[in-house]
């Protein structure tokens, strides 16, 4: 008869759990004969490991994750994505991989059952070992068990020389342990600083970019290694109340060719935006920014210039984004991180888009009143609280290969404030990795763009008077680890940013 051996860690050490595979019940080697425990309807957390180097293979993994979700996987966090060179069969395409974490009430052969039924139903044949899949999924944690037979084998026995494996799982961690099972899964690896130790082990962090292993933003049909260089991200404000510029790009020309003129002087991307978020602003209705924004962003995308740039709508309605992705927008801008819509997390997540989440309280017109400006240490705070919007809308289906996060300065914030975000953008990925490293390693957007505390400081009222503040918040930015920043004035701007690209490359060849 088949037998599944599993192993629970104690204090004591390991006991052993044997159950019989067709049967429900578990009985503990040191229990008596008559003491049974029904573990089988119990949830029980997992870790699963995703692949795919042949088709579409990001639609293979929207798929597959659809999949889990109705036969009895519960998706609660996602890795980063990755894309590979192929491992012992070198002779294929290059992989997609990542993982996710959840909770089933499957058995652990049940959920392997699950896992071989979507391959399956996915076009997956048995093929050559290490070949060519549409999708491959593999079970590397079953809550604190260590399960063995002839068919199943978790941990997955190979996750420790696997850098593509190792990367993804350490990004469903945080770096603060936060439970039992995940103690667990930590002592399986038998490092003395548990997975994280495997990991420095295989080379960690340093893997990343080298090794044929990068880390990706997926937009559209495009893989985006944002590692590479600072992007720059041209506003393109169409409001006739906005702070800076507001009523200069109404009509569809004058946007057409302030957009020309922003990708001549080296824009890699334009947010679009026909909502003022600055302070006490009226807020309008989504059908009139719709009104503002469709026909602008139509005639952009018309642009033969518009080629290989990416644009963003700045909205926190969701209809307006979904209209507006309709139209041909790569990505989804809200201020309010999904406070403001209910519907935009699920909205977003239909969409398939990067969406970028900004730490605001409360709403334009309420964001700077006295309670939303009360911080005890604004980069703790702003940590905790962008994390939570971020967490809400991964729940709700949009991963963590799709988030960029933005700390919001000059959102409900004072210039104090602004200031220890320039200066605390790292404090503020090290207290987001507490929670999850995934979170924390996505792209970070900063705009402090002529705002009203680089006037304050510099005694400069008008804003357009501002550019040479914004270049040096620029550049504290994008050396604290910014990855994209959002400005007025893209030539001078784009000037810093490639200084500062230049510095941190010299910096890691020197290192």
């Amino acid at each position: 008869m088949n037998v599944l051996k599993l192993f629970k860690p104690t204090k004591r050490g390991f006991t052993g759990v044997t159950k019989f595979c067709r049967a429900t019940w578990y009985s503990s080697f040191h229990s008596s004969p008559e003491t049974l425990v029904e573990v089988h309807s119990q949830e029980q957390e997992v870790i699963i490991a995703l692949g795919s180097n042949v088709g579409d293979r990001l639609n293979n993994f929207d798929e597959a994750l659809q999949s889990m979700k109705k036969l009895g996987i519960n998706i609660t966090r996602h890795a980063c994505l990755y894309e590979t060179e192929p491992a012992y069969v070198t002779d294929q395409p290059r992989f997609l991989n990542s993982a996710v974490r959840g909770v089933t009430k499957l058995g652990p052969h049940e959920l392997l059952g699950v896992l071989k039924k979507i391959e399956k139903d996915m076009g997956r044949t048995s093929g050559i070992r290490y070949g060519p899949r549409p999708i491959d999924l593999d079970i590397l944690f079953y809550g604190q068990f260590n399960v063995h037979s002839d068919i199943l084998a978790v941990p997955h026995e190979r996750i420790w020389e696997r850098p593509f494996v190792m990367a993804p799982l350490l990004d469903l961690m945080g770096s603060a342990i936060e439970s039992d099972t995940v103690a667990c899964w930590h002592s399986f690896s038998r490092e003395p600083n548990g997975l994280f130790g495997a990991w420095e082990k295989l080379g960690g962090e340093s893997l990343i970019g080298r090794e044929g292993m990068k880390r990706v933003l997926p937009i559209r049909n495009h893989l985006w290694d944002w590692s590479q260089k600072t992007s720059v991200m041209g506003i393109l404000n169409l409001t006739p109340d906005s702070f800076s510029d507001g009523g200069r790009f109404q009509s569809v020309e004058a946007a057409v060719s302030q957009v020309r003129s922003m990708i001549s002087e080296g824009a890699d991307m334009i947010d679009i935006g026909a909502q003022s978020t600055r302070p006490m602003a009226t807020r309008i209705s989504a059908e009139e920014e719709s009104e503002r924004l469709i026909p602008v962003l139509e005639a952009v995308l018309r642009m033969p210039e518009i080629e290989g740039k990416l644009i963003s709508v700045d909205t926190f309605y969701s209809k307006v984004a979904s209209e507006a992705v309709s139209k041909g927008a790569h990505i989804v801008n809200d201020v309010s991180a999904g406070q403001l819509d209910p519907d935009m997390y699920k909205v977003v997540a239909d969409l398939k888009v990067p969406y970028i989440a900004m730490h605001m309280r409360g709403d334009p017109s309420t964001m700077q009143n006295e309670e939303n400006l009360q911080y005890d240490d604004v980069c703790k705070q702003v940590a905790s609280e962008l994390y939570s919007k971020v967490r809400d809308a991964e729940l709700s289906g949009v991963p963590a290969w799709r988030i960029i996060i933005d700390p919001g300065i000059g959102f409900s914030k004072s210039t104090e404030h602004n200031l220890d975000i320039l200066l605390g953008l790292s404090a503020i990925r090290k207290d987001i990795a507490k929670k999850s490293l995934a979170v924390s390693r996505v792209p970070m957007v900063i705009g402090p763009s002529r705002k009203r505390f680089l006037g304050e400081i510099c005694s400069r009222p008008s804003a357009i008077e501002r550019d040479p503040a914004t270049i040096a918040s620029i550049t504290a930015g994008v050396l604290g680890g910014a990855n994209i920043v959002r400005v007025h004035n893209v030539r001078e701007n784009l000037d810093a940013v490639k200084l500062c690209d230049s510095m941190l490359t010299r910096e890691r060849v020197v290192a």
